[in-house]
């Protein structure tokens, strides 16, 4: 049992010490096997510019690691690690072999480690060159854990240690049991617990409107609950399988291996989160500050559009669509100089999915892209805004909301009408609510009056017809137009002023009633649409006749 102490003291030393070392760490070279003389063919020594980019392997004998070697592109390292150990193996199956026997041999290209004239590998002077040590050194603590592993391969397999360890054995798998059946015991609790305090849970929300509803936190934490003890239960099965493995020399090397495994992810993923964890720290402060300030830069866009806080050349209606830009502006640059620190983002694999994620949004968002500069370009060119009433080539109505991508329009007849903002900015937009507010909307509208009408008279009608219409503006006064004299008939326009042009519509419609009316009253008829030949009668309607059934349940006429 002290020699076994020892051996594993010894290992854990040279273990530690070789983990320790310089990146290029030493090549350990191997004779290939089939080799029983000292002068067998041995490999060329690595230089230690050769073996730079070269990996070790570890020389394995019983699940047990006892020195790692390197090898040459002629001599993997893997093929160098399994010959050695196959070479071990032998001797320490040979009863009648003594481990005291492994001497060192000393020769001009290096030092043989050899057992009964039959060589077990090389050290050469690049070998303990690397290691910084005297090749004599090296091959010493190289015999000396040789020695040590071919005793302990001897002695894991006598009746007593193998009885012993089928003890061990035993007491583990009753230990494992009892871990299992209290976690059983442990989590019917925790489902005792869960149900009776399920019915305090409630709802998270604000006022009326549930933002997390209670059977979703009852199940999130069942499912915490399930999943814990999923993964304590796991983690006890590998650690017995482990142990159970590790007891016997046959199950030794499967142990190691599944053990790696497992502790090789996990260890590099711990390694890889506390080398993150600098990064991650200067990430945090950049969310922290970036939220900050666009909080504060909202904040002032917000005085600004209340009127608190006032520019003379920048209208209110630009505060939050300039406070957009600017905070696509600084999320961009935000992600540009936390682009570095992010794990991963200098490898191939990220910046090909960059890449890939670039080019389909630049295909795919062409149009997107076009109607938001078209937006932000309208928003700032102050052609309309939301109230107003417009006109988009055949699209009439007035504006409802106006956002990045589209404009709303609400038409006469309540329709809602949705026109991509690219296409506004190539058309023609007619508003007629920008200047109702300083001096009134112009209304007008055309009549077609014959030849023999005096002019004088038409004008006064048309002027009387406005005067009778409620809803316009007396000052300015209406005023006639004549804008052609055409073959059958000379055409008037009546323009009229109104401030309300909401009800742009509804005065059309009264406007035009008063015409009929009024030119009824005079006898005046109306060549609109133009005509071939004179009529027997004039083509008026009678004063009388105004109020035919069923006009007198829904005339409009002032009479």
């Amino acid at each position: 049992m002290k020699g076994r102490l020892i051996t594993r003291l010894f290992h854990r030393t040279f273990r530690s010490r070789l983990k320790t070392l310089v990146p290029v760490l030493l090549v350990l070279l191997a004779v290939f096997p089939g080799g029983s003389g000292v002068l067998a063919a041995d490999p060329e020594p690595v230089t230690a510019q050769e073996s730079v980019n070269i990996h070790a392997v570890p020389v394995m004998l019983d699940g047990n690691e006892l020195f790692r070697v390197r090898g040459v592109s002629a001599y993997p390292a893997e093929k160098r690690a399994r010959d050695i150990g196959a070479r071990l193996e032998a001797l320490a199956r040979d009863p009648k072999f003594d481990p005291q026997r492994i001497t060192l041999v000393e020769h001009p290209t290096g030092i043989y480690v050899v057992a009964d004239q039959t060589r077990i590998l090389s050290v050469f002077d690049a070998d303990a060159r690397l290691e910084d040590v005297h090749p004599k050194t090296l091959a010493l603590s190289i015999a000396n854990a040789i020695r040590h592993a071919i005793a302990d391969y001897r002695l894991e397999r006598t009746p007593e240690y193998l009885k012993r360890q089928a003890w061990q054995a035993a007491g583990l798998t009753v230990g494992f049991l009892l871990l299992v059946l209290l976690l059983r015991r442990f989590a019917r609790q925790l489902n005792a617990v869960e149900q009776r305090y399920a019915t305090r849970i409630r709802s998270v929300g604000v006022q009326s409107l549930e933002l997390v509803q209670a059977r979703w936190i009852q199940t999130g934490l069942h499912g915490l609950a399930r999943g814990l003890r999923g993964t304590v239960l796991f983690v006890l099965v590998c650690l017995y399988l482990y142990w159970m493995l590790s007891l016997f020399p046959w199950t030794r090397g499967v142990a190691t291996r599944s053990w790696g495994y497992v502790r090789e992810p996990l260890a590099s993923m711990g390694q890889g989160l506390v080398a993150f964890l600098p990064n991650a720290f200067f990430l945090v402060l950049l969310f922290l500050g970036v939220r900050y300030l666009l909080k504060v830069l909202k904040l002032f866009a917000t005085a600004v559009e209340q009127g608190t806080v006032k520019w003379r050349t920048f209208d209110t209606e630009w505060a939050m669509p300039t406070y957009r830009l600017i905070r696509v502006g600084v999320i961009a640059l935000t992600i540009v100089i936390a682009y570095p620190y992010l794990p991963g983002s200098n490898t191939a694999a990220f910046q090909g999915v960059s890449i890939f994620l670039g080019v389909l949004f630049s295909l795919g968002a062409t149009s997107m892209i076009a109607n938001l500069v078209a937006g932000y370009t309208m928003t700032y060119r102050r052609a309309f805004r939301a109230g107003d009433l417009i006109r988009v080539d055949d699209a009439f109505g007035t504006v409802s909301e106006v956002r990045l991508l589209v404009t709303h329009l609400r038409s006469p007849k309540n329709e809602e009408i949705i026109i991509p903002n690219s296409e506004i900015l190539s058309s023609q937009i007619l508003n007629y609510s920008t200047l109702a507010k300083q001096g009134g909307l112009i209304l007008h509208t055309t009549v077609g009056i014959g030849y023999e009408v005096p002019w004088r008279q038409v004008e006064a009608m048309l002027c009387m017809a406005a005067k009778r219409t409620p809803g316009l503006k007396e000052e300015p006064a209406p005023f006639v137009r004549q804008l052609s004299l055409d073959d059958f008939c000379v055409k008037y326009e009546i323009n009229v002023y109104c401030d309300d042009v909401r009800n742009m519509m509804a005065l059309y419609t009264e406007l035009h009633r008063n015409i009929l009316d009024v030119f009824n009253e005079y006898g005046v008829q109306i060549m609109t649409p133009a005509y071939e030949g004179d009529p027997e009668l004039p083509k008026v309607v009678p004063k009388e006749s105004w109020h035919v059934s069923p006009a007198q349940a829904t005339s409009h006429s002032k009479g």
